[in-house]
């Protein structure tokens, strides 16, 4: 059987660019993940792990007109949008080189033997070693943050895993260009270049997490894709961890204060959060809850001012523009809802942002109103008039888990001063749903911290942890406990006169201290 073609689409035309590949037969994916199973042993070194992660962004920003030009011509997402994320790519992955440099992440723990306890305490050393092969499935939306330069690859090399990427299909010339950066980077750090493979297709992606010798697999895309191969990995002989972010409707909550105070400035910041991108972000603002009356009225009335200025957008490939016009064709009709500004096609290639309005006491209760609470991708939000602050807790308690949540609150609010305590129960009210909760902000935009956390109840996320932010290593690792080991067996990083200067805590204190 011949192999079938990987065509490079532009967004804008629908048009074939250019074949850049083929896809991955079984034997071939057979083939890479053996080579990076084999890698393993070349990077256990934490030196060279943290000299690729540094060249690797050196030559990302080298090529940088490059890899803009070949990630614009097959996204659309313009190459101002595309400088940011490239800035963001590199700057993440000195960010993990630097953690790899500085080993807190490995969690070395010592306690010493002490046979007067009860029960006495045998000698234990504890640290956290690499899971092997790691299976990274791109994201669409992010063709270098989130795809093979991205989050889940660069914390998996920090760990010490070598990487099979599966291209994502919209973007597959800047998925080969990102992998030759990659691969030059691990050969001039002295590393194999088997440390990262790509490989593109559909079945290569179920292939690759069903391989024996993967470890663990980061996927970032939709509910029903990723559903399938969590599935997939549970289901295996020996299940392996899947951390996947799968969708999130990323609610918000304007109470009647904030309304009252500032309609205006959230309209409009509603408006540039939820077209971001063409409402491409995974973090859009898919549901707002805003109350009736006259201050939310304002509030509307300005948020239709500003998404009507919005210009039409391209969306990644024409299955999403479709399936975004059918989503919204079909909340629309549903009994109640309007659509002050209709979203809809904006040309042949293009689609215009809009927002749909709905009484919240429609959402209160199960029923046809259900797909409004399911996120659509794409510029469209969903706003929802309360008239009471129990129609907000009965919605918030009809939703699925989230990446953010977020709060607009007025003044007394904010300052915990207002006698009714809004702000701090709507705090508690939204915490449970999310992974991360913005006050006074909006989501879009995750900053690359050691803080930060970009994950939430299923089903914006298959686990509890993250895929921003320096604990991301986490998912990579594993503890391992040494008891009673020789100290000429031990690891260098447990040994008693610490060679490296890793930080270590001894008998529970901070080695030094």
């Amino acid at each position: 059987m011949t192999a079938a073609p990987v065509w490079s689409v532009d967004p804008r035309t629908g048009k074939q660019r250019e074949q850049v590949a083929v896809e991955a037969t079984a034997g071939e994916v057979d083939s890479v993940v053996r080579a990076a199973h084999a890698a393993r042993a070349a990077l256990a070194d934490r030196a060279p792990r943290a000299a690729l992660l540094r060249r690797a962004a050196d030559l990302l920003d080298e090529a940088g007109d490059a890899v803009i030009e070949a990630a614009d011509a097959e996204t659309a997402l313009g190459p101002g949008r595309l400088t940011g994320e490239l800035a963001r790519t590199t700057y993440q992955l000195r960010a993990f080189a630097d953690q790899v440099a500085e080993g807190s992440f490995l969690d070395v723990r010592i306690d010493h033997a002490d046979p007067g306890l009860t029960p006495p305490r045998p000698d234990l050393r504890r640290y956290k070693i690499p899971l092997g092969a790691v299976a990274v499935y791109a994201a669409s939306n992010f063709p270098l943050a989130f795809s093979v330069p991205g989050g889940d690859t660069a914390s998996a090399l920090a760990a010490g895993c070598p990487v099979v990427v599966k291209a994502h299909p919209d973007h597959p010339a800047t998925s080969e260009l990102c992998a030759a950066l990659l691969r030059r980077a691990a050969a001039e750090a002295g590393l194999p270049e088997g440390v990262l493979h790509l490989v593109h297709g559909f079945q290569a992606g179920i292939d690759l997490v069903r391989h024996p010798l993967i470890a663990a697999a980061g996927f970032t895309g939709s509910v029903r894709g990723g559903r399938a191969l969590y599935d997939a990995a549970a289901a295996r002989p020996r299940p392996i961890p899947f951390h996947g972010e799968l969708g999130s409707l990323n609610p918000v909550v304007v109470t009647e204060a904030a309304a009252r105070e500032r309609a205006e400035q959230i309209g409009a910041g509603l408006a540039g959060a939820m077209t971001l991108g063409a409402g491409q972000f995974c973090v859009k603002p898919g549901l707002v809850l805003a109350p009736a009356g006259a201050a939310g009225d304002r509030l509307l009335t300005s948020l239709t001012a500003a998404v009507s200025d919005t210009e039409a957008g391209v969306l990644l490939d024409h299955r999403m523009r479709e399936a975004f016009l059918d989503g919204v064709r079909t909340r629309a009709a549903l009994p109640g809802v309007e659509a002050p500004v209709t979203p809809g096609a904006g040309g042949p290639h293009t689609v215009s942002a809009g927002y749909l309005a709905v009484p919240a006491a429609r959402l209160a209760a199960e029923g046809p109103h259900d797909l409004l609470l399911e996120e659509c991708f794409g510029p469209v939000t969903v706003v929802a008039r309360y008239t009471d602050e129990a129609e907000i807790g009965a919605v918030l308690a009809r939703l699925p888990g989230n990446l953010s949540a977020t709060l607009q609150l007025g003044d007394a609010e904010s300052a915990g001063t207002d006698e009714a305590g809004t702000g701090a129960r709507l705090l508690a009210a939204v915490t449970p749903l999310a992974g991360r909760v913005v006050v006074n902000g909006w989501p879009t935009g995750v900053a690359v911290a050691p803080a930060q956390h970009h994950g939430g109840p299923y089903p914006a996320t298959t686990s509890t942890a993250t895929s921003v932010g320096g604990t991301a290593v986490e998912r990579w690792l594993r503890p391992v406990a040494y008891q009673d080991a020789p100290a000429a067996l031990l690891p260098p990083e447990l040994r008693e006169d610490n060679p490296h200067g890793l930080p270590r805590r001894v008998d529970d204190r901070a080695e030094g201290a």
